[in-house]
């Protein structure tokens, strides 16, 4: 079992910066690949970005490349996202993911067995 908890969502405007935190529980936190999704109002939840349990993999969805960073400190069971350059189409409720996996990452949402409850972030124009 693994349980996520997030934080670091607010309101931030255009063109600003955000670093969400998602701390797991558990020992084997380094042998997981992690992801982050986000749900807006009225839509499906997206893959945002997901990094391999080493961490030496990321990957990003086309519209948060060269804006948003995923990265992880195993030592501290959390991974984080930093979010630069924020628009607000980049408003949701981002969720952070877990899949037992050592190499790579999924980039499905299905594939993902633990989620966290979500932190808001709203990008005022």
């Amino acid at each position: 079992q693994v349980q996520l908890v997030e934080s670091g969502g607010g309101v931030v405007q255009a063109g600003g910066s955000l670093r969400l935190s998602c701390a797991a529980s558990g020992r084997t936190f380094s042998t997981y690949a992690m992801g982050w999704f986000r749900q807006a109002p009225g839509k499906e939840r997206e893959f945002v970005a997901a990094i391999s349990a080493s961490g030496i993999r990321t990957y990003y969805t086309d519209s948060v490349k060269g804006r948003f960073t995923i990265s992880r400190d195993n030592a501290k069971n959390t991974v984080y996202l930093e979010m630069n350059s924020l628009k607000p189409e980049d408003t949701a409720v981002y969720y952070c993911a877990a899949h037992f996996q050592r190499l790579g990452a999924p980039l499905t949402q299905y594939d993902y067995d633990y989620w966290g409850q979500g932190t808001q972030v709203t990008v005022s124009s």
